[in-house]
């Protein structure tokens, strides 16, 4: 239906679906019907010059939002043609029959990530709006999109933001405080209190480590860090390191001793405080959970609270990124980089664009080198774009235990640090957040989170995704958030007895922490501790380093 797909074969695995269908005569005349009809309804509206769009979903497509493409006839057929083509095509590869949800997934992403590859807004030949911009420019426009092709191609990933306009410690992670230890996998951040008298218990965050943790710390109006320091809290902070060669040998126990369960050691010795709260994000709530998990076996004390954003325990639905993980990609994986090696952060940051191709790998395509647009200032797209490594033992251990096996939910299951883990011993009440549209971790996954801890839970759902909705700064105030307090087990069941909040889901977490601050005590100094002296000020060494060299 539209010219380009010839130039662009889909993948095996898409083909060996088509295959399957075209054996089953009579879906395959079906599904031939429905297209023919649909192409002739499309083709009789072309020649009587309506444009009224034969698919409504064309008209919530950004990629097709320029007038452009309904001004021009022959546009407006190829981006109609191309709606219609997906549409038939998912119908279709939905239609056959799968042993499994997850095999079904994968067939759908695979089709999706041919089928997004082929929009005609990706191709000088089909899309207007690059005919206009060279008209427009007297041919300047063509000149810069491949000038920022080739720098594109010598930086080795695609631009999408300015880069130059950032930098780490100036106007990114500026929230004051200091690095008050450091081991060779992370550095403790102690922030600078901002209020006369501080809450008696601390706080502790545990960031994920497949990304830099400055996304809770962009800007001073937009940080979730400052955010809490300004509520009279102590708030300590794992900065984990980028791993280069020398810690490529690190593995999950590594992540659990030497990340959360050395912080909370330090965190008390510095407070005197036995209890402090804890906040987990995405894999880091993971972790952290690991973690406690093992106090727990330990015998050490437990924690007040216990906050997990975005978080996966349970892996029943963990999305996209479950479908992709099966055994032969975790056996090369082991293979490969089980024993000790990196999965380089250029790799990982490849990974998730795809999920989300169109957001973060088309549209700057189009914009950069088609349109010859310079990439504008984006603090968020430049921390996405600042990729991290993983160490292949930390990798493979969570991708066979967690994604593949989905054992963290079974008690005593996994043996770390020598303990047998069951999430149950963790007896601090819990706040879970998930959100709406999170890609990354679906909103019903993380729910099932509450039925494994042991203590009383919280679960509280924000509008938008894996990022906006847990970034949802309180001074903007935007969104909205759910909230139930009973905890059915269906997840749907809870959705639809709970009550829509309008704002940001900050002030009901902070409303909730307050009830385990303690009583007040004065502010405490980052710089006043003869036990651990500042190493530096925040945000530390560990977040400038770049994926890239490896030594």
């Amino acid at each position: 239906m539209t010219p380009m797909l010839p130039f662009l074969p889909p993948p095996p695995e898409v083909s060996a679906l088509l295959t399957r269908l075209s054996k089953d005569q009579e879906a395959w005349q079906r599904w031939q019907n429905r297209c023919l009809a649909d192409l002739s309804q499309l083709w009789e509206r072309f020649l009587k010059n309506d444009r009224t769009p034969v698919d409504p979903s064309l008209e919530r497509d950004r990629r097709f939002n320029d007038p452009a493409w309904r001004e021009s006839p022959i546009h407006d057929f190829l981006r109609q043609s191309y709606v219609l083509l997906t549409r038939a095509l998912t119908e279709a590869v939905e239609s056959l029959f799968y042993p499994d949800g997850k095999t079904k997934c994968r067939a759908l992403f695979f089709l999706r990530q041919w089928l997004d590859a082929a929009a005609p807004s990706n191709f000088a030949a089909t899309n207007p709006e690059f005919l206009a911009a060279a008209l427009a420019s007297q041919g300047q426009s063509i000149e810069k999109g491949l000038a920022n092709l080739l720098a594109d191609l010598a930086l080795g990933r695609i631009r999408q933001t300015e880069e130059s306009a950032f930098r780490v410690g100036e106007n990114l992670a500026t929230t004051p405080g200091a690095v008050i230890f450091r081991n060779p996998l992370m550095e403790l951040i102690q922030y600078t209190p901002l209020t006369s008298t501080v809450a008696r218990r601390p706080l502790l965050i545990v960031p994920p480590c497949i990304n830099k943790y400055y996304i809770m710390d962009l800007q001073p109006d937009s940080s979730f860090i400052r955010f809490a320091v300004e509520q009279g809290h102590t708030v300590f902070l794992i900065s984990w390191k980028n791993p280069k060669s020398a810690e490529a040998h690190f593995g999950w126990d590594d992540y659990l001793q030497l990340g959360p369960l050395t912080a909370l050691e330090i965190v008390r010795n510095i407070t005197g405080v036995p209890d402090p709260n804890v906040v987990g994000f995405c894999i880091g709530g993971t972790i952290l959970a690991s973690a406690l998990a093992v106090a727990a076996a330990r015998g050490d004390p437990p924690v007040a609270s216990l906050t997990l954003m975005t978080t996966l325990l349970d892996f029943t639905e963990s999305g996209e990124l479950g479908c992709l993980v099966d055994e032969a990609l975790v056996a090369t994986r082991e293979a490969t980089i089980g024993r000790g090696g990196l999965l380089l952060g250029a790799e990982l940051h490849q990974t998730f664009s795809l999920l989300r191709a169109n957001d973060l790998i088309w549209q700057y395509v189009v914009h950069h080198y088609l349109k010859g647009e310079s990439p504008k200032p984006f603090d968020l797209l430049f921390w996405n774009s600042d990729s991290t490594n993983l160490p292949g033992p930390f990798l493979v251990y969570y991708l066979r235990h967690m994604y593949l096996e989905n054992e963290l939910r079974l008690p005593e299951r996994l043996t770390m640090l020598g303990q047998k883990i069951n999430l149950a011993r963790i007896t601090a009440p819990a706040y879970i957040l998930a959100a709406r549209e999170d890609h990354i971790v679906p909103w019903r996954g993380a729910y099932y989170s509450r039925s494994l801890l042991g203590g009383e839970c919280r679960f509280v759902l924000t509008a938008s995704g894996h990022i906006a909705g847990a970034i949802n700064p309180a001074q903007k105030n935007r969104r909205s958030y759910w909230t139930n307090p009973h905890l059915p087990d269906e997840p749907d069941r809870w959705l639809a007895a709970a009550t829509e909040h309008p704002g940001s889901w900050w002030w009901d977490w902070i409303s909730w922490l307050n009830s385990y601050r303690g009583e007040e005590c004065p502010a405490r100094d980052p710089l006043s501790n003869p036990a651990y002296p500042p190493l530096e000020p925040a945000p530390g060494r560990y977040v400038r380093e770049p994926a890239w060299p490896l030594t």
